[in-house]
């Protein structure tokens, strides 16, 4: 049952993971707007959502196990381990600071318009389970 649930809320889990990651990246840069040689960062969501989705076999040596699954192999990729890009100024600033606040707001709201979307899936995927769980009963 946990796999059947893992397999339909898994993608947009990751994805969810992944827009809060941004959020505080873009707000990090807003933050910074005024702090001298701050530089923008941001990241390619759709390059990080294929990191994130596809397996990393890890193996820890430490542990001794007697079959392929146990603990000493992982399949996980974090969400922190993706890489993060500075953007380039459109006017560059004579303090070095690349922050746009133009652009990181754009980028902001429409990072969380689609965070909000997200919620709103995720909870439409919920009500249908519970209206399937209701009728079986």
């Amino acid at each position: 049952m946990i796999n059947k649930l893992e397999n339909l809320l898994g993608f947009n889990q990751k994805a969810l993971g992944l827009r809060a990651a941004r959020q505080e990246l873009l707000s990090g840069n807003i933050a910074n707007a005024d702090t001298p040689g701050f530089k923008a960062r941001d990241f390619d969501f759709a390059k990080a959502m294929q990191n994130v989705q596809s397996p990393q076999r890890v193996q820890h040596s430490s542990l001794a196990t007697t079959a392929p699954g146990h603990i000493g192999m992982a399949d996980f990729r974090s969400i922190t381990s993706v890489p993060k890009q500075y953007r380039v100024p459109q006017q560059p600033s004579i303090d070095g600071n690349t922050v746009d606040m133009d652009t990181e707001r754009m980028q902001f709201m429409d990072n969380a318009m689609r965070y909000d979307a997200g919620l709103t899936f995720i909870s439409g995927q919920f009500r249908t389970l519970l209206s399937a769980i209701k009728e079986g009963n």
